[in-house]
């Protein structure tokens, strides 16, 4: 730890700034101009060039970039997906389900989709919430409200709010790829106008 300590201080930009300044005053000591107060010279520049150098800037986080985000987004819904197989729901709620994979399915697909997606972080964090929060809370607050509904007959059934949440959901997920459709359609805009200011 110490050793390390060392070499960090070693590689530096105070021991380096100090160390070209105390090479000067050496500089001066060979020309005659520090004469016998030589070794104060030396040192008082080193000490200087270690004041005024600029301090060390620790490096920035490593965060993984949007591409890993949505590799790593794309392994979590292939497990929502088996999960999601081993759940029995009523048609109408299988159907909004079945519609609202299909769109996560087509937004997450590899490929210059995923490209567009990943220079937009709100969608992102979108798609990550409802693959990883939003849809398996849904469907497992579901199955576990209609076991006790099974014991209290006459309420709201669950498999309303469940088709409701999926519906939310739903539009949640197609405002995302309207955004993403109109970031696309501007980028077009932007090439026709430019090639024509430069036809112009």
């Amino acid at each position: 730890m110490a050793t390390n300590k060392v070499l960090a201080y070693v590689e530096s930009r105070k021991n380096l700034t100090g160390s070209a300044l105390g090479v000067a005053g050496l500089g001066l000591t060979f020309a005659g101009v520090a004469g016998p107060y030589w070794p104060v010279v030396v040192v008082g520049l080193y000490g200087a060039g270690a004041l005024i150098a600029p301090p060390e800037r620790p490096p920035l986080p490593d965060f993984p970039d949007p591409s890993a985000q949505l590799d790593e987004l794309r392994a979590d819904f292939g497990t929502l997906r088996e999960y999601l197989d081993g759940i029995d729901l009523p048609p109408a709620a299988a159907g909004r389900l079945a519609e609202l994979t299909e769109l996560l399915t087509a937004l997450l697909d590899p490929g210059w989709v995923s490209e567009v997606l990943a220079r937009d972080p709100e969608g992102v964090h979108a798609l990550s919430r409802a693959v990883r929060q939003d849809v398996p809370e849904a469907v497992d607050t579901f199955v576990r409200t209609r076991w006790w509904t099974r014991l209290t007959p006459g309420t709201e059934p669950p498999e309303r709010h469940l088709e409701r949440q999926l519906t939310l959901l739903q539009d949640e997920l197609g405002t995302v790829a309207a955004a993403l459709r109109d970031a696309e359609a501007r980028r077009q805009e932007s090439h026709t106008r430019y090639l024509e200011d430069r036809s112009s």
